[in-house]
C-alpha cells in the first residue's frame, strides 16, 4: 500500500471493498484510454481493503431478481469477473434456483428478462425442473419444487482473492490504495467537497466516489443529508421512510464427510431454494423452525480448514442504527444465533439426503455482518452532490461488479449510462419505488 497521502488529488475513492476497488480499477483505465493517469485516483479505508462485507461475504455472483434493470448491470458484473477469473478467484459454475409453483410466473418474466440483456439461462418447470434437479445432484428430494432457473454464466468468488485480485489491478494502473485513513468531514463550497478531511491530513479534490458499505448512513450524515425521506408510490401516496435501514447477515459454514461434488464429479452451481410453503422442520425434535424454507450454499473451499459448504439465509432486520465498529466477525452484539444453524443445516437435510443429520457438522466460529439497505432495499446509483457519487448497493457487492465499470465511464464521460439511470435517488420522489417482490428476502 502507498505511505505518503497526498494534499490534492483528482478522484477519491471512499470504502475499499468490491465497489470502490472496481470503481478505481475501471477509471484508471478510462483515464489511461484518454491520455490521462491512474495516479490521479487514490482509494482511502480506515481499515484495509475487504475489512467490511466484501471480506466475509459468501460471494455468490447471480441474476436472480425480481427488479429487471438491475440485469443489465449484472451482465457487466460477469464480464468484469470473466475479465481475468483466475485474478479474482471466480468460479463460473452457474447458479440453480429452484422455487414453487406459485413463483413460476415470476420466474418467467426474469427469465425473458434476462434474456433481454444477453444473460443466458435456463427455464425448467413441473417435472422437467425436477429431473433438472436431480441429473446434478441425485439425492435432491425435489417435492414441492415446480420450477427451476439455470444461470449459465454466474457462479462465486472467492472474497479474499477477489479483494486481493482487485487491488493488484489497481495498483497496475497506478491507483494508489491507502489503510489506516479514516474519514472525518468534509468541506465544501457552493454545495461541491472542496476538501476530504483525514485522520492524516485533508486533501483537496475534484471527485469523490463513496463505495462505503455498512458505512453510508454515516457519511450521508457527514454531508448534511436528512436521515429520513419522503417516499411517493406510482399511485401517488406519500410514506416517509428511514433512509438506511440495517440488516444483520446470516451466513455460515457446514463441514462434509466428502467433498461436495455433483454427480458428473464437478464444482456445483450455486443452489438458491426458496419455498414459501413449505415448513423447516428440526430432524431432532419434530417442531416447525420456520413456515417457509429459504436457503442458497455454495463449495465453501475458500474460507474452510476441511471440506464443506458455504450458505446463508434471509437477513434479519436491525433497524435505522446500528453499531458499524468493530464490524462483522469482531462484533458480538451481531452474531448469528444457534437457531440459525439449528434452521440452515436441517433446510440443506430436507433437500438433500448428504446432509441430513449435519448439525453437529457446522463449523461454530463467529459469523456475522451488517448491511445498510435503501428505503426500498434496491440500490441506489447516483450523484448525491455536484461532486460526489454515492454506490450504496444495499448489500449487492459481490454481484455487482459491474458497477464501478458503469460508474467510471459515467465520471469520465459526459452523458448519463443508461443501466445506471434507473438507480437514481430521484425515483423516491417520482414513484418509481423498487422493491415489492413475491418473496421472503429483501434481496429478491
Amino acid at each position: 500500500m502507498s505511505s505518503t497521502i497526498p494534499t490534492s488529488v483528482g478522484h477519491i475513492v471512499i470504502g475499499a471493498g468490491i465497489h470502490g476497488l472496481s470503481t478505481a480499477w475501471h477509471l484508471a483505465m478510462e483515464l489511461e484510454a484518454r491520455g490521462k493517469s491512474g495516479n490521479d485516483i487514490i482509494v482511502l479505508d480506515k481499515t484495509g481493503p475487504g475489512a467490511g462485507a466484501s471480506g466475509i461475504a459468501c460471494g455468490c455472483v447471480r441474476n436472480l431478481y425480481m427488479t429487471e434493470p438491475i440485469h443489465a448491470i449484472l451482465r457487466h458484473s460477469v464480464d468484469v469477473w470473466t475479465y481475468d477469473p483466475v485474478a479474482f478467484g471466480f468460479q463460473q459454475v452457474g447458479y440453480v434456483s429452484a422455487g414453487e409453483a406459485n413463483q413460476a410466473s415470476d420466474y418467467e418474466k426474469l427469465h425473458r428478462s434476462q434474456a433481454r440483456v444477453g444473460y443466458p439461462s435456463e427455464l425448467y418447470q413441473g417435472m422437467e425442473a425436477k429431473s433438472f434437479l436431480k441429473k446434478i445432484w441425485p439425492d435432491f428430494k425435489t417435492d414441492g419444487i415446480d420450477v427451476v432457473l439455470h444461470e449459465k454464466v454466474s457462479g462465486y468468488a472467492g472474497t479474499r482473492q477477489a479483494i486481493a485480485g482487485l487491488s493488484q489491478k489497481c495498483r497496475d494502473h497506478g491507483v494508489r490504495i491507502f489503510s489506516g485513513v479514516e474519514v472525518l468531514g468534509y468541506d465544501t463550497t457552493s454545495g461541491r467537497v472542496s476538501r476530504v478531511r483525514t485522520n492524516v491530513g485533508d486533501i483537496a479534490c475534484e471527485v469523490v466516489v463513496l463505495g462505503l458499505g455498512a458505512w453510508t448512513p454515516k457519511h450521508w450524515a457527514m454531508l448534511g443529508k436528512a436521515m429520513a425521506i419522503e417516499a411517493r408510490y406510482a399511485d401517488g401516496q406519500a410514506v416517509r421512510k428511514d433512509m438506511w435501514t440495517y440488516w444483520r447477515l446470516l451466513e455460515g459454514e457446514v463441514y462434509v464427510d466428502q467433498p461436495y461434488r455433483t454427480a458428473q464429479d464437478l464444482d456445483p452451481p450455486v443452489l438458491h431454494v426458496e419455498l414459501m410453503n413449505t415448513p423447516v422442520i428440526d430432524p431432532q425434535t419434530g417442531k416447525m423452525l420456520a413456515d417457509h424454507l429459504y436457503v442458497y450454499w455454495k463449495n465453501g473451499a475458500e474460507r474452510m480448514d476441511r471440506p464443506g459448504v458455504q450458505g446463508g439465509s434471509i437477513p434479519i432486520k436491525i433497524g435505522p442504527q446500528a453499531v458499524t465498529d468493530p464490524y462483522g466477525h469482531d462484533n458480538a452484539e451481531y452474531q448469528a444465533e444457534p437457531e440459525f444453524a439449528d434452521y440452515l443445516t436441517a433446510a440443506m437435510g430436507q433437500l438433500m439426503n448428504r446432509f441430513e443429520g449435519s448439525r453437529k457438522q457446522f463449523r461454530e466460529r463467529p459469523n456475522g455482518g451488517i448491511g445498510a439497505f435503501t428505503p426500498d432495499n434496491v440500490p441506489i446509483f447516483d450523484w448525491i452532490a455536484p461532486n460526489v457519487y454515492m454506490i450504496a448497493d444495499s448489500n449487492h457487492g459481490f454481484k455487482m461488479t459491474g458497477v464501478g465499470k458503469l460508474v467510471a465511464k459515467l465520471l469520465v464521460g459526459s452523458q448519463p449510462v443508461a443501466e445506471l439511470t434507473p438507480f437514481g435517488l430521484d425515483r423516491f420522489a417520482n414513484g418509481r419505488t423498487f422493491g415489492a417482490s413475491n418473496s421472503h428476502c429483501p434481496w429478491v
